[in-house]
């Protein structure tokens, strides 16, 4: 299947991008494998005539909105973060209605629907910087409430109004699981995803993106380390660091819709080209520019 895909991949310039949290299957054969924040850049820079994105939906939906001439094929249509939806009808207006100088600001785990209604986009890596960077005081931070109190604890100065959404897999993980883990390991530090819940980053070692913790571990001389996110990112940590250790929350932190990007659907989807994003115009002229200002304010 692999050798298939590379040639697939050849015949059809096109260029397969993988989140960290895809199967390890998935990061093996992507040309690209990354959090949000650099699939979004990659996605913008290719020059292929088809991504394939092995992620979930609001990921194929940004992809499509900075490539509206390309081809943009998921391997499984349903895979969906159910925290992109957490923000309920008419709450965005309400807000702007109640604050003066109100700037939406949208975590990309979101809707078209939702970025098109927001001011910018942040990512768990340039959230802060974002945030800061504003001329606006007051922030109304969709759709997830922890990256939102994290944000707000990093920027006092910003008056930063939370939504009440959540990441479904990190505020799964409990006080008591980590607790638990670092008596196993007690010398190994906790690193920590800013979507748990507040009481956990306060025990914590260090707070960041899937990204960051990467590379914290790669370039920390210590040799095992207590992961608190997605499990999906063991795959980079082990290739990246073969003679450290890493361990889990019991149960893994595992979401089944970004393991819904097997080998088999990314064959199936660039054999067929059946499983296309498709984006209304109006909804990505609109979302485009969110999009656009993150990248810009990010760099």
């Amino acid at each position: 299947m692999k050798e298939k895909i590379l040639q697939l991949k050849k015949e059809k310039n096109a260029v397969i991008l993988a989140h960290y949290y895809a199967p390890a299957e998935a990061q093996e054969v992507a040309d690209y494998v990354g959090d949000s924040f650099y699939l979004a850049k990659i996605a913008k820079k290719s020059t292929a005539d088809i991504i394939v994105f092995c992620g979930v939906s609001f990921m194929g939906e940004s992809a499509k909105i900075l490539n509206p001439g390309k081809k943009v094929l998921m391997p499984d249509l349903t895979a969906d973060c159910p925290m992109a939806h957490m923000v309920k009808p008419g709450q965005i207006q309400k807000m702007r209605e109640k604050y003066e100088d109100l700037a939406v600001v949208c975590y990309i785990n979101s809707t078209a629907e939702l970025k098109c209604q927001s001011d910018v986009c942040v990512t768990s890596s340039n959230a802060i910087k974002i945030v800061r960077a504003l001329p606006n005081i007051n922030i109304f931070f969709i759709p997830d409430r922890n990256l939102g109190r994290y944000v707000a604890s990093q920027v006092p100065e910003k008056n930063i109004i939370i939504n009440s959404g959540y990441c479904p897999i990190h505020a799964s993980i409990t006080i008591e699981q980590l607790k638990k883990v670092k008596a196993e390991h007690p010398n190994a530090p906790i690193l920590i995803h800013p979507e748990c819940e507040p009481e956990l980053l306060e025990i914590s070692d260090y707070i960041g993106s899937t990204a960051e913790i990467i590379d914290y571990v790669a370039n920390s001389p210590l040799d095992e380390f207590i992961i608190c996110t997605e499990d999906g990112v063991d795959y980079k940590l082990i290739t990246d660091n073969p003679r450290k250790k890493f361990y889990y929350p019991n149960p893994h932190p595992c979401c089944a819709d970004m393991k819904l990007n097997t080998l088999e659907n990314i064959l199936s989807v660039m054999e067929k080209e059946d499983k296309e994003v498709f984006v209304d115009e109006e909804v990505a002229r609109n979302a485009w520019k969110p999009l656009d200002r993150m990248l810009e304010l990010g760099r």
